[in-house]
Order: structure tokens, then C-alpha cells, then sequence
């Protein structure tokens, strides 16, 4: 599960998750799961961030064990920032548009609540 991606890898399309299932006892979870943001970025990113956090935060550490230097690694950083920031506003933009097929009556208030929901 290391390299997963939520992107199609057919279409580019982005892969929602609908049912998690223990192993354990059967329990199974299901509808149409958002995956956490960070689960959302590329596996190259997901593993800088898990360096970044296994290195304290230190970007000197991370720009050492990648032999790379300080502004590469700040500047990579700064591009996965980016991105999380791209996942927020695509995330409001979502819920703009359920408010706004509301306002038009295109949905009831059931629909709206239920699909606000499941953006959360």
C-alpha cells in the first residue's frame, strides 16, 4: 500500500474510496469515503512529508539524508504546501456548489445536508 494513488491510473480520474472492511472481525464501513488530504498527494510527496516528519521538522536533516540542498528541499516543501492549500479551496469550491444548487432549488435541504456530509 505504499504506492498507493488516489488518481486513476486509466483515466487521471480521482479514485473515492466506498468500503473499508477489519480484517479482524468483518466490521465494514461503506458509502462514498473522502480520503484524507494527505492520502490525496502522491506517494513521492506523502514520502517527503513522512521523512520530514521522521527528521523533526528539520530541513537541513531531510536536505542531508536526500543529498539535496536546503533551498531544493525548502522549495519542494513549499510546492507540497501548495498543493494541500489546492486541495482546500477545491474542497469549498465543492461545498459552494452544493449551497448554490440548493439556493437554486435544484437539491432539497435532505440532499444538501447529506452531501455536505460526505465531504467532511
Amino acid at each position: 500500500m505504499d504506492h498507493f494513488s488516489a488518481t486513476c491510473q486509466n483515466c487521471g480520474g480521482s479514485l473515492q474510496v466506498e468500503r473499508i472492511v477489519c480484517p479482524e472481525c468483518g466490521m465494514t464501513l461503506s458509502g462514498q469515503l473522502e480520503l484524507p488530504r494527505l492520502a490525496r498527494l502522491s506517494a513521492e510527496d506523502r514520502d517527503f512529508i513522512e521523512l520530514f516528519v521522521l527528521s523533526a521538522g528539520s530541513l537541513k536533516e531531510v536536505g542531508r539524508i536526500m543529498q539535496i540542498s536546503y533551498p531544493t528541499v525548502r522549495n519542494r516543501l513549499d510546492q507540497i504546501i501548495t498543493r494541500l492549500q489546492e486541495l482546500d479551496r477545491q474542497h469549498q469550491a465543492d461545498r459552494l456548489k452544493i449551497m448554490k444548487r440548493l439556493e437554486q432549488r435544484e437539491i432539497s435541504v435532505t440532499e444538501a445536508a447529506a452531501m455536505l456530509a460526505a465531504l467532511n
